[in-house]
């Protein structure tokens, strides 16, 4: 009987150290033999964000202790691993460069393959740990970094219908729980401090919202929430605030993943519509997007709460994918801190972008 390939992944693009074993199951689901996360957060929490020279340290520090305790959760030995699947990009330079070149001298050291895996597709395919895909489908990628809508043709082909013009929409909350003075890592907050808060109070702008088709901008709102945070005088004002501003994402997401749907059957006829990233992770966006596609008639999957957030199941599940077509890469392959998915998607922020 042919054996089942085995893949390690590993996940340093930015402040989680993440290392993960899965093991292919022919037809069925890929079995998650060990998946470790170890968070950067008490080291970040008193600058308020990501410090890229710290973030590299602390992968430095922790990439060889992860890597052997998921051996020993998997009861994996290192000769058993198939390949070796890592982060290349896109991320923070320091970052990305302490895991791959951990996973190269890995990969070369057992004689096995190495696969470059970019972490946005990691995301796209991250669904493929608990159900099955079938190509085409349309995937929402919200996450700290990066927030566009994609046609999902096949592994390694991806066509943009939409994208933020500036700000990442995961950015967006983690500045405004910033200025709300919630502590970093703020972003998943919002949500708390939203329950708690009445959503009509502040009125919000809405930047692009009737033009640019499924592009996005957020920008224009996060100065808008500036502005109003120099009025706030109560605790309760802040919850007002969080729920006015997360109102406000809901309308915007409603109606840009309409026009994202619309854009998609035009070209496609696939009916799965996969929201990955960080953000996935709030519940009210979970809603209002299942209600979406509901009315459009399209499936909406999301992924575990565990695989929406930075993992490296998700990097393993990709390089599972791309070893099963031999797709592999030297040990000269240099990690790319911007590697989009669309390559021939127009570039698409700064000052005077055109839509």
């Amino acid at each position: 009987m042919k054996k089942k390939p085995i893949i390690l992944g590993i996940e340093t693009s930015c402040d989680e150290t993440a290392v993960s074993i899965i093991k292919d199951t022919g037809d069925h689901i890929p079995k998650i033999l060990a998946n470790v996360v170890s968070s950067q957060d008490k080291v970040h929490k008193k600058y308020g964000g990501v410090v890229p020279e710290l973030a590299a340290r602390s992968h430095l520090e922790k990439i060889d202790i992860i890597t052997k305790k998921v051996l020993k959760i998997s009861k994996i030995k290192i000769s058993q691993i198939d390949a070796v699947a890592a982060t290349a990009g896109p991320g923070l330079i320091v970052c990305l460069s302490v895991g791959f070149n951990f996973a190269k001298a890995l990969a070369a050291a057992l004689g096995k393959p190495l696969i470059a895996v970019n972490h946005l597709e990691g995301h796209a395919l991250s669904p493929k740990l608990q159900t099955k895909l079938k190509y085409p489908y349309l995937l929402l990628l919200i996450s700290g970094g990066h927030t566009q809508y994609l046609s999902v043709n096949g592994l390694g082909r991806y066509k943009r219908l939409g994208t933020t013009i500036d700000d990442a929409l995961g950015e967006a909350f983690d500045k405004t729980a910033k200025i709300l003075g919630i502590r970093f890592p703020g972003g998943p907050k919002i949500e708390i401090y939203a329950k708690k808060g009445n959503p009509n109070r502040y009125p919000l702008p809405k930047p692009i919202f009737n033009r640019g088709g499924c592009n996005l901008s957020f920008a224009g709102l996060k100065t808008a929430i500036v502005k109003v945070s120099r009025t706030l005088k109560t605790k309760q004002d802040k919850y007002d605030l969080a729920a006015s501003f997360q109102k406000t994402i809901l309308e915007i997401l409603f109606k840009k993943t309409k026009l994202a749907i619309n854009e998609f059957k035009k070209i496609n006829k696939g009916n799965q519509f996969i929201i990955a990233g960080g953000v996935a992770s709030n519940n009210k966006i979970r809603e209002v997007l299942k209600k979406v596609s509901c009315d459009y008639e399209m499936h909406a999957i999301f992924p575990n709460k565990e695989f929406c957030t930075d993992n490296a199941a998700m990097i393993a599940i990709a390089g599972l994918e791309k070893f099963k077509k031999g797709n592999f890469d030297n040990l000269d392959f240099s990690v790319k801190p911007r590697w989009p998915l669309d390559p021939k998607a127009a570039f698409l922020k700064g000052a005077g972008v055109k839509l």
